[in-house]
């Protein structure tokens, strides 16, 4: 048996902990430089604002609607998401973290499920103030669809039984009653089946989520893929996708951003590639890899017809794999060094860490003409002094030293402070 606890509406929730006013009005979070909706509450999705919308589009809701529109404040989700992911936790004995709002928690054996379910709800919503539905199944897609249902009964009363609202077990049911609510979900809400095999399937005359599970496993392998016969195996009750106790290493790493404002000089690229490379090395580590070759790009926006348009990319393979910050930012500049071009208006630019292997796996090589080029003790605590004090109190001089203050760095006119994880944001409670 799996459980699935997932954050209603993650960031938005967020941001109601520490602004109680958002609660019951239409709250929008954006994406980096505040162009898209990238989070909605309900009563914003009422009001009909799409997931990626463009904020330029349903921007004259705020003043026709009272539409909120925020800044998305990704420190603030990351430490709330570790605190969730803690609680969620006691709700069994495995737990795999699928997303900064979903984990997935293993409950075979624990007693009375349903009860402890809706108990860890509530403590969430006591201790930390998110509010989650949860879901839970003999097989993850099951508990996934387990998780829709509780959230839709809650959401949208009369989609499913009302019995199901906020904490829905799939597991609990005879099968007639498990085909009941199969038949009410679209196949398309079924995790696992995208856009492109949604479309295949609803050409092949099926619609509901119930039409899947009476497929065919071995025909389905056949006419479409090994992985949407897995997905048909689980919502037949048959387990095919095990709890994963550690996320699996990446095989390449990217950070990318727009800028705040378009950028010409050479030396505002590099201070932006040069914090890309930072970012990006930092998860190299953590992860324990190492990077074999690095890609660097630049380019215009290609949404400024009045712009003449340039994009280059170049990828530049390393003599000797490495994590190491320093050494990947010289690299990264001379590679931009190589693709830059004076007189275009650049809107974006970034860096992937490719060919990645395990650190304690290592080609051996006579040191005849880099000494002491070992900087692993350096990046511990380059790594330990920002975890720390905050992302970015220790980088790169090339990084530059002007702080938000840089000509490229995003816009963010509506970002909320980081109450939980910086002192000087701390919110002030008054009588």
């Amino acid at each position: 048996m799996y459980a699935l606890v997932d954050g209603n509406n993650f960031y938005v929730s967020c941001e109601r902990v520490f602004r109680p006013s958002l609660q019951g009005r239409p709250v929008v979070v954006l994406s980096n430089n505040d162009g898209c909706a990238i989070a909605r509450s309900n009563e914003a999705k009422a009001l009909g604002i799409g997931m990626g919308q463009p904020y330029h589009e349903f921007r004259r809701l705020e003043g026709d609607a009272g539409l909120v529109t925020l800044s998305a404040n990704f420190t603030l989700y990351g430490d709330m998401s570790t605190r969730l992911m803690s609680i969620a936790a006691g709700l069994g004995p495995e737990q795999e973290i699928y997303s900064i709002d979903e984990s997935f928690v293993g409950v075979a054996g624990v007693p009375a499920i349903t009860r402890r379910a809706h108990l860890v709800r509530e403590r969430l919503l006591q201790w930390i103030g998110v509010p989650c539905g949860i879901g839970i199944g003999p097989t993850k897609t099951l508990a996934k669809l387990a998780n829709h249902v509780a959230k839709s009964a809650d959401r949208k009363p009369g989609s499913y039984p009302g019995e199901f609202a906020r904490v829905a077990n799939l597991g609990e049911l005879p099968a007639s009653d498990l085909d009941a609510v199969l038949a009410a979900t679209e196949l398309g809400d079924v995790w696992g089946i995208g856009r492109r095999i949604g479309e295949q399937l609803r050409a092949a005359g099926l619609r509901t989520a119930l039409d899947v599970a009476r497929l065919d496993p071995a025909t389905v392998r056949r006419r479409w893929s090994v992985v949407l016969e897995r997905t048909v195996r689980e919502l037949q009750g048959q387990p095919c996708i095990q709890l994963e106790d550690a996320a699996a290493a990446k095989k390449e790493i990217a950070c990318t951003r727009s800028f705040g404002r378009t950028i010409q000089r050479l030396q505002d690229l590099q201070e932006a590639v040069t914090e890309f490379v930072g970012r990006a090395a930092e998860k190299l580590r953590r992860q324990e890899s190492l990077a074999g070759q690095l890609l660097v790009f630049i380019h215009t926006s290609p949404f400024r017809r009045q712009d003449r348009q340039y994009a280059r990319s170049i990828t530049v393979p390393l003599r000797r794999p490495t994590a190491d910050t320093l050494h990947l930012a010289d690299v990264a500049i001379t590679a931009l060094q190589a693709i830059y071009r004076p007189g275009y208006n650049y809107a974006k630019a970034g860096v992937m860490l490719l060919d990645l292997q395990d650190q304690a796996v290592k080609q051996g090589e006579l040191d005849l003409d880099e000494p002491g080029a070992d900087r692993g003790r350096l990046m511990a605590a380059m790594d330990a002094i920002n975890r720390r004090h905050g992302r970015g109190a220790v980088h790169a001089a090339s990084a530059g030293t002007t702080g938000d203050r840089r000509e490229w760095a995003m816009r963010q006119q509506r970002r909320t402070p980081h109450y939980t994880t910086d002192w000087r944001q701390l919110p002030i409670a008054r009588a």
